[in-house]
Protein backbone atom coordinates (compact mmCIF):
# COMPACT_ATOMS: atom_id res chain seq x y z
CA UNK A 1 0.00 0.00 0.00
CA UNK A 2 2.81 2.43 0.92
CA UNK A 3 4.58 1.70 -2.38
CA UNK A 4 1.39 2.37 -4.32
CA UNK A 5 0.93 5.72 -2.60
CA UNK A 6 4.57 6.65 -3.21
CA UNK A 7 4.23 5.70 -6.87
CA UNK A 8 1.01 7.70 -7.19
CA UNK A 9 2.63 10.70 -5.45
CA UNK A 10 5.68 10.47 -7.74
CA UNK A 11 3.48 10.25 -10.84
CA UNK A 12 1.50 13.31 -9.72
CA UNK A 13 4.71 15.25 -9.09
CA UNK A 14 6.10 14.37 -12.52
CA UNK A 15 2.82 15.32 -14.20
CA UNK A 16 2.69 18.65 -12.35
CA UNK A 17 6.32 19.44 -13.21
CA UNK A 18 5.64 18.66 -16.88
CA UNK A 19 2.64 21.00 -16.90
CA UNK A 20 4.65 23.80 -15.28
CA UNK A 21 7.46 23.37 -17.82
CA UNK A 22 5.09 23.38 -20.78
CA UNK A 23 3.42 26.54 -19.44
CA UNK A 24 6.80 28.21 -19.04
CA UNK A 25 7.89 27.19 -22.53
CA UNK A 26 4.57 28.37 -23.99
CA UNK A 27 5.25 31.83 -22.61
CA UNK A 28 8.79 32.06 -23.94
CA UNK A 29 9.68 35.39 -25.50
CA UNK A 30 10.80 35.00 -29.12
CA UNK A 31 14.43 36.05 -29.59
CA UNK A 32 16.17 37.97 -32.35
CA UNK A 33 16.40 35.67 -35.37
CA UNK A 34 13.35 33.58 -34.41
CA UNK A 35 10.38 33.35 -36.74
CA UNK A 36 7.66 35.63 -35.39
CA UNK A 37 4.52 33.82 -34.20
CA UNK A 38 1.88 34.49 -36.86
CA UNK A 39 -0.79 36.00 -34.65
CA UNK A 40 -4.06 37.56 -35.65
CA UNK A 41 -6.72 39.55 -33.90
CA UNK A 42 -9.29 42.30 -34.15
CA UNK A 43 -8.54 45.97 -33.68
CA UNK A 44 -10.52 48.60 -31.78
CA UNK A 45 -13.10 48.76 -34.59
CA UNK A 46 -13.52 45.00 -34.97
CA UNK A 47 -11.39 44.91 -38.13
CA UNK A 48 -9.33 41.72 -38.53
CA UNK A 49 -5.53 41.99 -38.60
CA UNK A 50 -3.12 39.16 -39.42
CA UNK A 51 0.66 39.33 -39.14
CA UNK A 52 0.87 36.86 -42.03
CA UNK A 53 -0.70 39.51 -44.30
CA UNK A 54 2.17 41.91 -43.54
CA UNK A 55 5.08 39.50 -44.06
CA UNK A 56 6.92 40.40 -47.26
CA UNK A 57 5.27 43.84 -47.39
CA UNK A 58 6.10 45.77 -44.22
CA UNK A 59 8.23 45.74 -41.12
CA UNK A 60 5.95 45.44 -38.09
CA UNK A 61 6.56 47.03 -34.72
CA UNK A 62 4.35 44.87 -32.51
CA UNK A 63 4.27 46.28 -29.02
CA UNK A 64 2.55 45.00 -25.90
CA UNK A 65 1.62 47.34 -23.07
CA UNK A 66 -0.15 46.97 -19.72
CA UNK A 67 -3.17 49.31 -19.83
CA UNK A 68 -4.82 52.01 -21.92
CA UNK A 69 -4.64 55.59 -20.65
CA UNK A 70 -2.02 55.02 -17.94
CA UNK A 71 1.10 57.15 -17.58
CA UNK A 72 3.77 54.92 -19.17
CA UNK A 73 1.44 53.45 -21.78
CA UNK A 74 0.26 56.89 -22.85
CA UNK A 75 3.87 58.12 -23.09
CA UNK A 76 4.82 55.17 -25.30
CA UNK A 77 1.73 55.41 -27.53
CA UNK A 78 2.11 59.17 -27.99
CA UNK A 79 5.82 58.75 -28.71
CA UNK A 80 5.02 56.26 -31.47
CA UNK A 81 2.25 58.54 -32.75
CA UNK A 82 4.67 61.45 -32.97
CA UNK A 83 7.22 59.36 -34.90
CA UNK A 84 4.70 57.88 -37.32
CA UNK A 85 5.89 59.97 -40.28
CA UNK A 86 9.42 58.58 -39.99
CA UNK A 87 8.14 55.06 -39.32
CA UNK A 88 5.97 55.15 -42.45
CA UNK A 89 8.95 56.36 -44.51
CA UNK A 90 10.80 53.27 -43.29
CA UNK A 91 7.81 51.04 -44.19
CA UNK A 92 7.03 50.23 -40.55
CA UNK A 93 3.52 49.42 -39.36
CA UNK A 94 2.86 49.93 -35.65
CA UNK A 95 0.44 47.59 -33.88
CA UNK A 96 -0.31 47.93 -30.17
CA UNK A 97 -1.68 45.06 -28.09
CA UNK A 98 -3.17 44.95 -24.60
CA UNK A 99 -5.84 43.06 -22.69
CA UNK A 100 -8.15 46.11 -22.85
CA UNK A 101 -11.55 46.03 -24.56
CA UNK A 102 -12.37 47.54 -27.95
CA UNK A 103 -14.26 50.35 -26.19
CA UNK A 104 -11.25 51.16 -24.01
CA UNK A 105 -8.98 51.17 -27.09
CA UNK A 106 -11.38 53.47 -28.96
CA UNK A 107 -11.40 55.92 -26.07
CA UNK A 108 -7.58 55.80 -25.76
CA UNK A 109 -7.12 56.38 -29.50
CA UNK A 110 -9.61 59.24 -29.52
CA UNK A 111 -8.24 60.96 -26.41
CA UNK A 112 -4.64 60.99 -27.71
CA UNK A 113 -5.24 61.04 -31.50
CA UNK A 114 -3.34 57.78 -31.97
CA UNK A 115 -2.67 56.94 -35.62
CA UNK A 116 -2.22 53.18 -35.47
CA UNK A 117 -4.43 50.22 -34.52
CA UNK A 118 -4.69 48.61 -31.11
CA UNK A 119 -5.51 44.91 -31.03
CA UNK A 120 -8.02 43.62 -28.51
CA UNK A 121 -6.46 40.67 -26.66
CA UNK A 122 -8.88 40.13 -23.78
CA UNK A 123 -8.20 36.37 -23.76
CA UNK A 124 -4.40 36.81 -23.93
CA UNK A 125 -3.81 34.59 -26.99
CA UNK A 126 -1.59 37.15 -28.71
CA UNK A 127 0.30 38.04 -25.52
CA UNK A 128 0.86 34.36 -24.75
CA UNK A 129 2.21 33.68 -28.26
CA UNK A 130 4.91 36.29 -27.56
CA UNK A 131 5.46 35.52 -23.87
CA UNK A 132 4.18 38.99 -23.03
CA UNK A 133 1.69 38.14 -20.28
CA UNK A 134 2.79 39.88 -17.08
CA UNK A 135 2.45 36.66 -15.05
CA UNK A 136 0.49 33.40 -15.37
CA UNK A 137 -3.21 33.92 -14.74
CA UNK A 138 -2.89 37.73 -14.80
CA UNK A 139 -4.80 39.53 -17.56
CA UNK A 140 -2.20 42.17 -18.21
CA UNK A 141 0.71 42.38 -20.62
CA UNK A 142 4.25 43.45 -19.83
CA UNK A 143 5.81 46.28 -21.78
CA UNK A 144 7.66 44.37 -24.50
CA UNK A 145 8.17 45.31 -28.16
CA UNK A 146 9.13 43.27 -31.22
CA UNK A 147 10.44 44.59 -34.51
CA UNK A 148 9.50 42.00 -37.12
CA UNK A 149 11.26 42.18 -40.48
CA UNK A 150 9.65 41.68 -43.87
CA UNK A 151 11.08 38.14 -43.83
CA UNK A 152 8.97 37.32 -40.76
CA UNK A 153 11.86 37.10 -38.29
CA UNK A 154 12.31 39.01 -35.07
CA UNK A 155 14.86 41.77 -35.75
CA UNK A 156 14.85 43.42 -32.32
CA UNK A 157 13.25 42.88 -28.91
CA UNK A 158 12.89 45.46 -26.14
CA UNK A 159 11.74 43.95 -22.85
CA UNK A 160 11.85 46.76 -20.33
CA UNK A 161 9.17 48.46 -18.19
CA UNK A 162 10.37 51.95 -19.19
CA UNK A 163 8.50 53.53 -22.12
CA UNK A 164 11.46 55.80 -22.95
CA UNK A 165 13.72 52.76 -23.39
CA UNK A 166 11.22 51.26 -25.86
CA UNK A 167 10.97 54.44 -27.88
CA UNK A 168 14.74 54.92 -28.02
CA UNK A 169 15.66 51.30 -28.77
CA UNK A 170 12.98 50.89 -31.42
CA UNK A 171 14.00 54.12 -33.12
CA UNK A 172 17.60 52.85 -33.30
CA UNK A 173 16.53 49.36 -34.43
CA UNK A 174 14.29 50.75 -37.20
CA UNK A 175 17.16 53.00 -38.32
CA UNK A 176 19.57 50.06 -38.53
CA UNK A 177 17.04 47.93 -40.39
CA UNK A 178 16.33 50.71 -42.87
CA UNK A 179 20.06 50.91 -43.70
CA UNK A 180 20.26 47.19 -44.63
Amino acid sequence: MKNSLRLLSLAATVLLAGNVLSLAEGNKIPAVGDKAPLVEGKDQDGKSWKLADEIGKKTVLLYFYPKDDTKGCTKEACGLRDRMGDLKKDNVEVIGVSFDSAESHQSFISKYNLNFPLLVDTDGRIADAYGARREPGKNMARRVSFLIGTDGTIQHVTDNPNADVHLSEMKDAVGKLAKK
